[in-house]
């Protein structure tokens, strides 16, 4: 029953659900330990400069919350997952970026590649993705002498 239950989920997901699924718990849970154990905010001058890192935590929770009520949407009207997905990182790599610029934050250079690499990317990787993808099937020998 359980198997079953899993199965219907998984079949309703899809890949691109899935990974929006994820995506969106992860970035839920990046949000909540904003609040929870704020981190230092070293390399993050831009963003502490307007607000603290409690309220910038509220950015990582809505958008991982979009993210993951958009994984259960039709392909097509998943993108919003996807826009959604996109916003924290960029907007860490870019306070990362500025805190190089600046001086403030040498090592911020690696982290923001990083954000730009390993979530940006992927994310605008995985939007492109069709939920299907199956190979053309062969023409059988009859088909072609038809």
């Amino acid at each position: 029953m359980r198997c079953a239950a899993l199965r219907r989920a998984r079949k309703h997901l899809g890949r691109r659900g899935g990974f929006l699924l994820v995506l969106g718990v992860g970035k839920t849970c990046w949000g909540v330990s904003f609040l929870v154990d704020p981190p230092s905010g070293e390399g993050l001058h831009l963003l502490t400069s307007m607000c603290s890192l409690r309220h910038w935590a509220w950015l990582w929770i809505i958008c991982g919350i979009v993210t993951t009520f958009s994984a259960f949407l039709r392909v097509g009207r998943d993108r919003w997952g996807f826009y959604a997905a996109l916003v924290p990182p960029s907007v860490w790599a870019i306070a990362y970026l500025a805190a190089v610029l600046t001086g403030d934050y040498s090592r911020g250079l690696w982290v923001a590649v990083w954000y730009l690499t390993s979530h940006v990317g992927v994310i605008m990787w995985a939007a492109t993705v069709p939920e299907y993808s199956v190979p053309p099937a062969r023409r059988g020998r009859r088909e072609e002498a038809g």
